[in-house]
C-alpha cells in the first residue's frame, strides 16, 4: 500500500495527474490495456517528455479527431490554444479505436466504465470521479443529475482522462491520498455556455460538497478543472501532510496550458516517519505491603517523568492479605 502526496500549486488538470502518476512508475502497458478496451473512438494518446520551466516532465496528450474537439482548452479566454491544436493534431502515437463515442450522459459513461478491461477498483474510482463531476454540472446548471449533457463530461478527453487516473491508482496500489490546497486562478474564461467566471461553477460546487481548500493566486486564467477538482474528491483521505516522511518517488505531469507559473502537478510516493520508534509499553506488577501515601507519590512521579496513565488496584486474597496491583 502506498501513500501518495499531490502538490496543486499549478492547479490540477486529469491530464496533468495522469502524467504524474505514470512519471510515478504506473505501467503504461496496463493503461493501454484498459483504454484499448473502451467502447470509444477518435482518440490516440501520446506520451512523452516535455521541458516545463527546464524540468523534464512527463506529458500525457489525448489527441482527438479532428471532429471531436470539444475539450475545454478550445474556449479559453474566447480562443483556441494553437499549441493545443498542434498536439491534437500531432499523428505520432500509439492508439486508434473504431466504436462509437456519441456519450453524452452519466449514465452511458458508466457503462463503458463497467464494459472496459480493467480491475474492480479501478471501475469504482473512475465511476466515483464521474458521479462527483456530474453532481455538480448538475448543481451548477440547475438540472437532475440524470439531465446532465455537458462537453466535459460528454468529451471523450475526459473520459480517457478519468479512466487513466483511475487506472494508475490501482496500478500503483494507492490507498492513502494527501492533497494540498488546490491553486486556483482568477477572472473569466469562455465555453460552451458563454463567459463565466473562474474558479469556474462545477469546480465551486465540488470543492464545496467535498472538504477542498482552494487559494485563489493572481494568476489570470483557470488552473483547476471540473476534472481535476472531481479527481481530488474522488481520492483525497487527508489535507495535512505527516510531520516527517520520506520521499520514495516523483513524478511530475505536464499542463497544456501556459501561464505565468510553470504548468505542473508533482507527485510523491512518501513514507510516514512521523511515528517512528513511538511505540507505548505497558508496565505491569504487583506491590506487597505499600502505603496509599507512597502509591500516590508514585502515581505523581511516573507522569512528571511522561508516563501516558498510571493506575493502582487494591487486591484482597487469602488471610485477607491486601496486595496492590
Amino acid at each position: 500500500m502506498n501513500k501518495l502526496y499531490l502538490e496543486c500549486y499549478s492547479g490540477i488538470s486529469g491530464d496533468m495527474t495522469v502524467g504524474a502518476l505514470l512519471d510515478l512508475g504506473a505501467d503504461k502497458k496496463v493503461l493501454e490495456y484498459a483504454l484499448n478496451s473502451l467502447s470509444i473512438d477518435g482518440f490516440k494518446i501520446k506520451i512523452s517528455r516535455v521541458l516545463k520551466s527546464g524540468l523534464d516532465v512527463c506529458d500525457f496528450d489525448v489527441i482527438l479527431d479532428k471532429d471531436n474537439h470539444d475539450h475545454d482548452m478550445n474556449y479559453l479566454h474566447g480562443h483556441t490554444d494553437s499549441n493545443d491544436e498542434q498536439n491534437k493534431a500531432d499523428s505520432h502515437d500509439e492508439h486508434q479505436h473504431s466504436h462509437s463515442h456519441e456519450h453524452t450522459n452519466l449514465k452511458q459513461i458508466l457503462h463503458i466504465i463497467d464494459h472496459a478491461k480493467m480491475t474492480e477498483n479501478a471501475k469504482k474510482i473512475a465511476n466515483n470521479i464521474f458521479e462527483i463531476l456530474a453532481k455538480a454540472e448538475a448543481k451548477a446548471h440547475g438540472v437532475s443529475i440524470e439531465d446532465v449533457h455537458f462537453h466535459e463530461v460528454g468529451a471523450v478527453d475526459s473520459i480517457v482522462d478519468i479512466v487513466s487516473v483511475a487506472v494508475c491508482i490501482d496500478n500503483l496500489n494507492i490507498k492513502e491520498v494527501i492533497v494540498s490546497p488546490l491553486y486556483e486562478g482568477t477572472g473569466f474564461i469562455r465555453c460552451q455556455h458563454g463567459i463565466i467566471p473562474v474558479p469556474v461553477p462545477a469546480v465551486c460546487e465540488i470543492a464545496k460538497d467535498n472538504d477542498i481548500d482552494l487559494k485563489i493566486t493572481n494568476c489570470e486564467g483557470e488552473l483547476v478543472t471540473p476534472t481535476g477538482a472531481a479527481i481530488v474528491a474522488a481520492i483525497k483521505t487527508s489535507k495535512k501532510l505527516p510531520d516527517k516522511f520520506k520521499i520514495e518517488k516523483i513524478g511530475i505531469g505536464a499542463g497544456k496550458r501556459e501561464y505565468e507559473k510553470a504548468g505542473i502537478l508533482r507527485a510523491m510516493i512518501i513514507k510516514d516517519n512521523s511515528n517512528k520508534n513511538h511505540n507505548i509499553y505497558k508496565l505491569e506488577s504487583n506491590i506487597d505491603d505499600c502505603s496509599g501515601e507512597a502509591l500516590g507519590y508514585i502515581v505523581e512521579k511516573l507522569l512528571n517523568q511522561g508516563a501516558k496513565d498510571v493506575h493502582f488496584i487494591p487486591v484482597f486474597m487469602k488471610k485477607n492479605r491486601q496486595l496492590t496491583t
